[in-house]
């Protein structure tokens, strides 16, 4: 309704800013890891951190723009990387099997999340267990903006069936992560109460924040970043305990890391992601290192692979398929799925394909019905995961003839370790070494290869706080 939106202009124009529910004094104070990094970034020092958002359309929404730009802006010193990973439409039972190649992999420093679905089946739950357990990222997870049901009025009773099953979702959501924000210790906005709170002080309806039954407009978007916003904030008086010993960087010179005759550097560590972070140095003519972890070269460890998200559907852009696994030992190469047969229609719904690998070749034949397991074991797709069929029939088109699907497997290793030229003295020099382990004790060697020096300042290791 927006003949009520000058309601909410303050004396600039700019929208009157929300009041956030909480103990604000509090806020930030499961995200520390992250907001130190960011904060203590000079530059002279400038700290890499990974930002992730994730979760549905809402969250490809402007805001998170607003909120990203909000991060390079408060700490322009911190070497950020932000990316949104989030698909429309996707509740938690299908982006629970998204995240196994959108989410973990990607190994962030701070995941900001919301998601609708999946709250009484568990899967919300596991994919924030999931991120704590295989990553040291921290979780802001930010409770649902405002519904409205489209067969309600705007100024429809609150108490409608309609309206008070959409709220009963939401509010389960809410529930589910402030019980996250106590186990496994989630940082949590509170977007749906200081919403609700918003409404009522200035006399609005759902509707005015909404530009159909879910997707915030203007204000919507407004609101949803002034209230994550003030969540991304330093106070160094909180405890470090948290996350003190979730990643943790270990000098070459410190008595752990143990030097060979041959120059090499072995380190005893416990997680599951080992990096090497570089000296600088004015040389450019740098060497190269042999990497062993557990004595053995990274390519030997069949949990350092993984199936990267494959391309998208050839409308509505999301991915071809939701779910890849494996029953063999990957290698790393480029995958092909061609459509051999495509009739989407509702009622006949055929697709079957062919897959093809740079390195296997030619690998089997798949039914999107059935579980599809190729010859190699190298692909397996469960059935029902495919999304070209239905997004031919959400868009009434057919097939192009010229459609395939490809992805790739990717290595989470550095098999040989080359020393980077550090342009730039500011900036860290970070290479991950291994990621995927087991959470357990590990070894990583450095054995140099002698066609140059390899500069060295220390390891950094990653345990993430969940077994």
């Amino acid at each position: 309704m927006a003949t009520l939106l000058p309601g909410v202009a303050g004396a600039d124009g700019e929208f009157a800013p929300p009041t956030p529910v909480g103990e604000v004094e509090q806020f930030g104070a499961k995200i520390q890891r992250t907001m130190t990094l960011l904060a203590t970034s000079t530059p002279q020092q400038r700290n890499r951190v990974r930002v992730l958002f994730y979760g549905q359309s809402v969250t490809r929404n402007p805001w998170w723009e607003t909120v990203a730009e909000h991060l390079r802006q408060s700490f322009p010193h911190a070497d950020l990387e932000i990316e949104n990973r989030a698909i429309g439409g996707y509740g938690g039972p299908v982006l629970i099997n998204t995240a196994e190649y959108d989410l973990y992999p990607y190994y962030p420093d701070l995941l900001i999340f919301h998601v609708w679905g999946g709250v009484e089946s568990g899967h919300q739950e596991q994919i924030i267990r999931r991120t704590r357990e295989r990553t040291t990222a921290e979780v802001l997870l930010w409770t649902s903006n405002l519904r409205w049901p489209k067969d309600v009025p705007p100024d429809g009773d609150p108490q409608h069936p309609a309206v008070q099953s959409v709220d009963g979702q939401d509010q389960a959501i809410a529930d589910l992560y402030h019980r996250l924000g106590e186990e496994p210790g989630c940082e949590v906005a509170d977007v749906r109460a200081a919403m609700q709170r918003y409404l009522a002080e200035h006399g609005l309806v759902v509707k005015d924040t909404i530009r159909d039954t879910v997707h915030p407009n203007e204000l919507g978007n407004f609101l949803l970043a002034e209230l994550v916003k003030p969540h991304l904030r330093y106070d160094p008086s909180f405890p470090t305990d948290p996350w003190r010993d979730l990643v943790t960087d270990v000098p070459v010179d410190d008595g752990r890391v143990t030097r060979g005759e041959d120059g090499s550097l072995t380190l005893t560590f416990e997680g599951n992601r080992i990096d090497v972070i570089a000296a600088h140095t004015d040389e450019d003519d740098l060497g190269t290192a042999r990497v062993l972890i557990d004595g053995r070269p990274p390519f030997e460890f069949e949990e350092l692979y993984y199936h990267e998200r494959p391309s998208p559907t050839p409308v509505a852009g999301r991915p071809a398929f939701n779910r890849i696994e494996h029953e063999a030992p990957l290698v790393l190469e480029t995958w092909t799925a061609r459509i051999l047969e495509c009739d989407p229609t509702e009622g006949v719904d055929i697709l079957r394909y062919e897959v093809i690998g740079s390195v296997t070749g030619p690998d089997g034949v798949g039914d999107h019905k059935e579980r599809f397991v190729s010859n190699s074991g190298r692909v397996v797709i469960p059935a029902k995961q495919w999304m070209v069929n239905w997004s031919l029939r959400y868009r009434n088109e057919t097939l192009p003839e010229d459609y395939e699907v490809t992805w790739r497997v990717l290595p989470l290793f550095t098999d040989v370790y080359q020393a980077p030229v550090t342009e730039d003295p500011t900036r860290e020099y970070a290479t991950m070494l291994a990621q995927g382990l087991s959470n357990a004790e590990h070894t990583v060697t450095l054995v140099p290869n002698g066609d140059g020096e390899v500069p060295v300042a220390a390891f950094r290791v990653y345990r993430p706080p969940l077994d």
